[in-house]
């Protein structure tokens, strides 16, 4: 429901979350990464017809967009925690969107489950609500916030307890595709969203600042 027609994505990798959320058309969809190379990956999957015509890939990050740009959406799926300084990041995007316009964070959560994994991919941070509330511009209000993946969240605490894994193994992550995140479907209502290993938010601009 926050997706709007204009829809700007910051750390956009190969441009999987452009080709899983092509449930509607829009006006523009433009995705930005710094590295060249997943660019380059993108601008194939375009020419292949994997990736809706009004999609646009560039390399960069949001320092590199026109002042001028406005959009409707402004999402961050596994990317803010990558940032170091993202208060900073936060506010600039904040003059990207369009009155009414949502920004979509979604990013890992708990700085308890912090691992070397983590740190090894380029993680500053995990997250919980009060350090998302932290950063969020005076501008925006806070629509919504809740954490997802709460079977994934007791096994992430097992392995940092237990078995101090520093990566996942590709069974491993095989196993929390296929049975962890759909369990987690079932038991995120019941916790009230108040427990997982992810942690969604969702902040609005309003139509009058």
């Amino acid at each position: 429901p926050y997706l709007g027609q204009h829809v700007l994505e910051l750390g956009a990798g190969i441009g999987a979350n452009a080709q899983a959320l092509q449930h509607r058309r829009y006006a523009r969809w433009l995705s930005v990464e710094p590295d060249a190379a997943m660019v380059q990956r993108m601008k194939q999957g375009m020419a292949q017809g994997l990736l809706p015509p009004s999609h646009e890939a560039v390399c960069g990050t949001s320092l590199n967009l026109p002042r001028n740009e406005r959009f409707d959406t402004v999402l961050y799926l596994d990317v803010l925690e990558h940032i170091e300084d993202d208060r900073a990041e936060l506010q600039r995007v904040t003059g990207l969107l369009q009155p009414g316009g949502h920004i979509v964070v979604l990013a890992p959560a708990h700085n308890f489950l912090y691992t070397p994994f983590d740190k090894k991919i380029g993680h500053f941070r995990r997250y919980d609500k009060a350090m998302l509330r932290a950063i969020v511009p005076h501008e925006l209000r806070i629509r919504r916030m809740q954490y997802l993946d709460s079977v994934g969240m007791l096994a992430s605490l097992a392995n940092k307890l237990l078995l101090r894994s520093d990566s996942p193994s590709p069974a491993q992550v095989r196993v929390w595709d296929s049975v962890m995140v759909r369990m987690s479907r079932l038991t995120d209502p019941l916790t009230g969203f108040r427990l997982g290993k992810s942690i969604v938010c969702v902040l609005q601009k309003p139509l009058t600042v």
